[in-house]
């Protein structure tokens, strides 16, 4: 009896988040894609970073950037110029490290298995498990404060 109740807590939580999110969720570009550069690019960039201020930068990159070989060809000088601004500098030099290895080792396709994703400059558990997710469906815990929070709340 114990296992039921369990099983339909849960149950009435997911349907509960899922429903607040349906209601809430912003438009935003990235999670009309499953392109995994372009998921990687959003999620850099919005680290530590609120959405409002992350999205003009989201889109300057998109627009210089296209793909991720236009961004690999990049120099390092125009990518921390794009950056200027969001700090921890460290970010855009390992999205160029990230781009240029994408496009030797992987052909300029960026990858969307965890697996992968976890070798690249700059991706770590986290970033990973967001992307292969988003991308391919893959079936990762992409768990953050919000995420902490929502549970502590409930």
């Amino acid at each position: 009896m114990r296992l039921l109740a369990r099983i339909f807590a849960l149950m009435t939580f997911q349907h509960e988040i899922l429903n607040w999110y349906l209601i809430n969720k912003r438009s935003l570009p990235w999670r009309d894609t499953t392109d995994a550069y372009i998921i990687w690019l959003s999620e850099i960039i919005l680290q530590q970073t609120r959405v409002e201020q992350g999205m003009p930068y989201f889109i300057r990159f998109l627009e210089a950037y296209p793909s991720v070989s236009d961004f690999a060809n990049a120099t390092e000088e125009q990518v921390l110029k794009l950056w200027q601004g969001l700090g921890y500098y460290s970010r855009g030099r390992n999205m160029l490290a990230t781009a240029r290895q994408v496009f030797s080792d992987y052909n300029g396709v960026f990858p969307t298995s965890y697996e992968h994703l976890i070798h690249l400059k700059g991706i770590g558990d986290y970033t990973a498990a967001a992307i292969s997710s988003f991308s391919a469906n893959e079936s990762r815990a992409v768990v953050d404060g919000n995420v902490f929070r929502v549970l502590s709340r409930y």
